[in-house]
């Protein structure tokens, strides 16, 4: 009957067909994780898998080459890119733009402001990696901390698309109350955007850690001891862009109340956080090319 309201069971059956529906990663980039998660992986072997396919060459020499890297000289062969830059970093490189030519065209926002949507994104990916750097984590192993916070809302995307209506419903219970937008999520759909992080991750058969960090990036205590590092810096990080309005993906009030722990966890204090403000800024700035160039592969 039209006008009935759906159940939460209903939404949520819809929101996984949803997902089910949703192009897989292409064949190329599915095999480049592949490639890189054997151990014994070399530059050679991921070279021969992304040299076959044009699109994904161009688009790694694109952002090897771009202000966000800042190397001194422009790269032309793309094996010295992966020696130079790590298999890690080229990884996470093809996986973020397949990533966002995917999900980040604006046909995918109904609810939520695209540009304001990615802004906060990027800001959380640039603050966790810039937070990893403090922590004195590796650089090669910093560019998982970026891609983490990049992709860390994803599971918003398909709510506010396929439940436009409710999903406003959301965000304005969320502001009338002042408070945290996957406590209202759960109030109107049933089930919040970490359900639908969750599904995507495992449709597209991401890591063990990126899928945790997309369920449990507001509940990190319940993730793997050794994911939780990762998802603790990038909850941390998204409290900040959250706090100062850096971009919006529609939480305008998140649980302080959490802060203090996150600080603990990460073993940082807020004062390493707000040192960094102008920095981020202009990591921003050189990050939209990773928006410029999904926008392009879209």
């Amino acid at each position: 009957m039209p006008g009935v309201p759906l159940t939460n069971e209903q939404r949520f059956a819809l929101i996984q067909k949803y997902i089910e529906r949703m192009p897989s990663l292409s064949t190329t980039v599915t095999k480049v994780l592949e490639v890189c998660n054997r151990p014994s992986t070399s530059a050679n072997d991921l070279n021969r898998v992304i040299a076959l396919d044009p699109v994904l060459t161009g688009q790694v020499l694109k952002l090897i080459n771009s202000a966000y890297y800042s190397l001194p000289n422009q790269i032309s062969s793309l094996t010295r890119a992966i020696i130079m830059l790590g298999i890690n970093t080229v990884k996470n490189l093809a996986l973020s733009t397949a990533v966002l030519g995917s999900m980040g065209r604006q046909d995918s926002f109904r609810s939520l402001s695209m540009d304001a949507f990615w802004t906060h994104s990027l800001c959380v990916g640039v603050l966790a990696k810039a937070l990893a750097g403090l922590k004195g984590i590796p650089g090669m192993m910093q560019e998982e901390f970026f891609v983490a916070g990049l992709l860390h809302d994803l599971g918003k995307i398909p709510l506010n698309n396929c439940f436009a209506e409710e999903y406003r419903q959301a965000l304005e219970l969320s502001t009338i109350e002042q408070g945290s937008l996957p406590k209202a999520e759960e109030i109107m759909l049933g089930f919040d955007h970490g359900h639908a992080g969750k599904m995507i991750a495992d449709k597209w058969q991401l890591s063990q850690a990126l899928t945790e960090l997309l369920r449990f990036h507001h509940t990190p205590e319940n993730a793997s001891p050794n994911n939780r590092q990762l998802i603790n810096v990038v909850a941390l990080a998204n409290t900040y862009a959250n706090l100062f309005d850096v971009g919006s993906a529609g939480d305008r009030f998140p649980d302080t109340s959490r802060v203090d722990e996150l600080l603990l966890q990460v073993g940082l204090k807020w004062h390493d956080l707000s040192s960094l403000h102008t920095v981020v800024e202009q990591e921003i700035e050189k990050a939209q090319v990773f928006l410029q160039i999904a926008r392009e592969a879209a």
